[in-house]
């Protein structure tokens, strides 16, 4: 059942209330009233004493629960206009138009939630780090302390890993340096003799 409540001869502008319609329509009533209690405009707060006007003749008249009520239709139209002057140079005048607004704010019931269409896309999956599929190595877990081993006298050799993707590296052959290295000045006056 739809119930409606009239405002007329508003002193606002059509345009900003059709602004503010245009958030709330198709809203749950209640849910509406509370969040055009903290809307900053003089538009949001001429509509929702026209919309708390059309929840109370629902309930008054027909008996609904104001629970159960959401926004139909929201018209605005425009009133007619005041004509004001204002003095400039010469003795000219400027017209000055103040608009106002005829509200109308129509309610149905309705039972249950509102649905929504879905929007067809799907959510991406989260990334997981970590995975094979990407490339990257497991983070590795914590080890458990191990007990210290004697250390050996020898030093052992490097190890070195290959990965598949880099070319094998070049065998690298210790030079053992038995003879001391001659300084540079002395090697360059055995030369000059």
């Amino acid at each position: 059942m739809e119930v409606k409540a009239v405002s007329k001869y508003l002193r606002v502008q059509p345009r900003k209330v059709r602004i503010i319609a245009d958030e709330v329509r198709g809203e749950n009533a209640v849910k509406t009233v509370h969040l055009l209690r903290f809307h900053t405009s003089k538009s949001a707060t001429l509509l929702r004493k026209v919309l708390i006007s059309a929840m109370a003749n629902a309930q008054e008249n027909h008996g609904l629960s104001p629970d159960q009520l959401r926004i139909a239709a929201i018209q605005v139209d425009e009133g007619p206009r005041l004509k004001r002057m204002q003095a400039r140079a010469m003795g000219r005048g400027n017209r000055i138009l103040k608009k106002t607004s005829h509200i109308t704010v129509v309610v149905e019931d309705y039972e249950g939630e509102v649905t929504v269409k879905p929007h067809g896309t799907k959510p991406k999956p989260r990334p997981t780090f970590g995975s094979p599929a990407r490339g990257k190595k497991a983070p590795a877990a914590v080890a458990a302390p191990v007990a210290e081993a004697p250390v050996a006298e020898e030093v052992a050799e490097p190890i070195v890993e290959e990965s598949a993707v880099e070319a094998p590296a070049a065998e690298v052959t210790e030079v053992e340096a038995t003879e001391p290295v001659a300084e540079a000045g002395t090697d360059s006056q055995e030369e000059t003799k």
